[in-house]
């Protein structure tokens, strides 16, 4: 699915963006616009419920903003992503299990936006990253609708950061597909688990064990994710631990 709806917001007295990376978006719509009127002015026809549903889609934001007795069709475009960009922001997440865990758990980390900015992949808005375009009589970059429909999906950042790597080019369901190819790495470069039968008539004397209870971990796989995959991220920590034990620095 390469776009997704929401549904509008409800008539609210206050609602800001709480997350450090909603408040990042906010700040990119603040910085950007011309007159600090039109933003409050904007911000208050987010609260009053005033933005029909919202569609998000690569490079895309879109809504009906309604004003007096007309309704206006507004658009924030965003630069999406080149596939390069996405191969080396991949890579990194993928280079850390506990990033993808963060991104399952509707959370991202500075430290992920950091190390996608060390190979150049810049998933937040800059100055001038939004582009809205409206076909109300304003002339304002945003206008108030924009700024509206802005000021909204800082909102919905909150809840789901996944909705900023749609903007920026990738569905979910894509993006995961790509990080457990990743991890599994190609084909034929797994070492296979070989399980062979003895009879057990031929099997070596088993050695003592402690007395003590052993402790038993049970870890269940993130969502989207299965058991063989949670593994395989499980290995990779684990190299990295050892690299870091070896030397006192992590490895890659």
């Amino acid at each position: 699915m390469t776009a997704r709806g929401f549904a509008a917001f409800p008539r609210t007295k206050r609602r800001v963006a709480t997350t450090w990376w909603g408040k990042a978006w906010v700040k990119a719509l603040e910085d950007t616009a011309l007159d600090a009127a039109v933003i409050r002015m904007g911000r208050r026809y987010a609260h009053a419920g005033v933005v029909g549903p919202i569609t998000v889609s690569p490079g895309r934001l879109h809504a009906q903003v309604h004003d007096d007795d007309t309704a206006y069709s507004t658009t924030v475009h965003v630069p999406e992503l080149s596939e390069v960009h996405w191969g080396r922001f991949l890579d990194r997440v993928a280079e850390q299990s506990g990033h993808i865990a963060a991104l399952l758990d509707n959370d991202m980390p500075r430290s992920l936006v950091t190390s996608a900015a060390d190979v150049g992949v810049d998933l937040l808005p800059g100055i001038g990253d939004l582009d809205p375009d409206c076909d109300c009589p304003g002339w304002e970059l945003p206008c108030r609708h924009a700024a509206a429909l802005a000021f909204q999906v800082g909102w919905l950042l909150d809840a789901d950061p996944f909705v900023l790597l749609l903007l920026k080019g990738k569905p979910e369901q894509e993006l995961l597909d790509a990080l457990r190819s990743r991890v599994a790495g190609p084909v034929g470069t797994r070492t296979p688990v070989v399980v062979s039968t003895v009879p057990a008539g031929e099997l070596p004397a088993r050695p003592a064990l402690p007395t003590t209870t052993p402790v038993v971990l049970a870890v269940e796989p993130p969502p989207g994710f299965s058991a063989e995959e949670l593994v395989a991220l499980m290995e990779i920590a684990a190299s990295r631990a050892r690299a870091l034990l070896r030397s006192g620095t992590l490895e890659g």
